[in-house]
């Protein structure tokens, strides 16, 4: 006997809402004294340009394990307003619900969305966002400065507004110099702008990394495949919301984008001794092997650097994420020297990698 369709149709209401719990999230290790949290503050739904309802945006956080999230709608353009209305808060009101329900972090946000100069930028931890829609640029950065938010710079190298060379121009000097910029995406999607970097660490302006979604989530990253969203590190005292916004006023980030990590070597350092554990140390004749486990999701690419001439290892290795590794470290003369090495794809500069240095006596 083929069953009731009402039951059929409840089991695969329940089968779809069990998927839709699983978790997935990337281990990353938290720093001394901090909690490291995984943001995504520049998303999109149908309230502006993505393709998605508000509660889907919750959902897709969830699954990744995100903690927080801001959805940031164009406040100028919205080609879905004949169908989808309501206020530029509406988004943010229809996912909170959600968002509590998840234990998702939901900062309301918006993005002025202006032609170069000065280009687009997100404000996020605002109390209004319909107060921002002004004609003039300058009318809407003093607002969202007027309701304390944090502002950043939006893919300052996109092709779109910069074809040939990315600028810094004078009217980002004015936003800068009047206290409009805190922060500035060094990746966008699944683009890394270097000059953003340099830009962040000469002005001192928070480091940020954003999906910049319009599709949904897994049109453009196949989980699969080990892929992620580009996402802002935050290192936080507690994972809250306040605490959220006093580490981005005091630059306490990084950016998790493919296999890199970006940010300041005094987080990156933490990030990748939290996540290295030295299991055994046996000793050979001229030689020591080192076990080392692995217990992040992260992977580190290290690469010899300059070192003792009688000091014989690796070239470049590859420590994938919870794996565990038998490192042989040879001499050819006295049994002591250093271990140097660069872990290449934890960028503490544009093209420099974070440098390692190890007594082995």
């Amino acid at each position: 006997m083929k069953p009731p369709k009402l039951f059929l149709l409840i089991a695969v209401l329940v089968a779809f809402t069990g998927q839709a719990q699983v978790q997935n999230r990337i281990v990353i290790p938290d720093i001394n004294g901090y909690k490291t949290l995984q943001c995504d503050f520049h998303i999109h739904t149908v309230f502006s340009d993505g393709l998605v309802w508000p509660t889907v945006r919750i959902n897709e956080a969830y699954r990744e394990g995100l903690d927080a999230i801001s959805i940031t709608e164009h406040l100028e353009y919205r080609p879905f307003s004949k169908d989808v209305t309501g206020s530029h808060n509406r988004a943010y009101e229809i996912a909170k619900p959600t968002a509590d329900s998840r234990n998702v972090i939901l900062i309301k946000g918006s993005e002025i969305t202006r032609s170069m100069p000065p280009g687009h930028f997100n404000a996020i931890f605002l109390n209004d966002s319909e107060a921002l829609a002004k004609d003039d640029w300058r009318e809407s950065f003093a607002e969202a400065k007027r309701q304390n938010a944090f502002i950043f710079w939006n893919h300052p190298g996109w092709d779109a507004q910069q074809p040939d060379t990315t600028l810094w121009w004078k009217e980002h000097t004015e936003i800068y110099d009047k206290g409009w910029m805190h922060g500035i995406e060094v990746v966008n999607e699944k683009t890394y702008y270097e000059e953003a970097f340099q830009w962040a660490l000469d002005k001192k302006l928070t480091i940020l990394g954003n999906s910049d979604i319009h599709e949904p989530i897994q049109t453009d990253y196949d989980f699969a495949a080990g892929e992620h969203r580009a996402t802002t590190l935050v290192f936080a005292k507690a994972r809250t919301p306040e605490a959220i916004r006093e580490a981005l006023d005091n630059r306490r980030t990084a950016v998790y984008h493919k296999d890199l990590l970006i940010g300041e070597e005094q987080y990156l350092r933490q990030i990748f001794d939290n996540s290295i554990e030295i299991t055994n140390i046996s000793q050979g004749n001229n030689s020591i092997t080192v076990t080392v486990f692995n217990k992040s999701g992260l992977t580190f690419k290290l690469k010899k650097t300059a070192h003792d001439k009688n000091v014989v290892y690796f070239r470049e290795y590859e420590v994938k994420p919870h794996s565990r590794h038998s490192l042989t470290i040879r001499f050819t003369g006295a049994n002591d020297g250093k271990l140097n090495f660069e872990v290449t794809n934890l960028l503490v500069k544009p093209g420099k990698g974070l440098h390692c240095s190890y007594n082995l006596n």
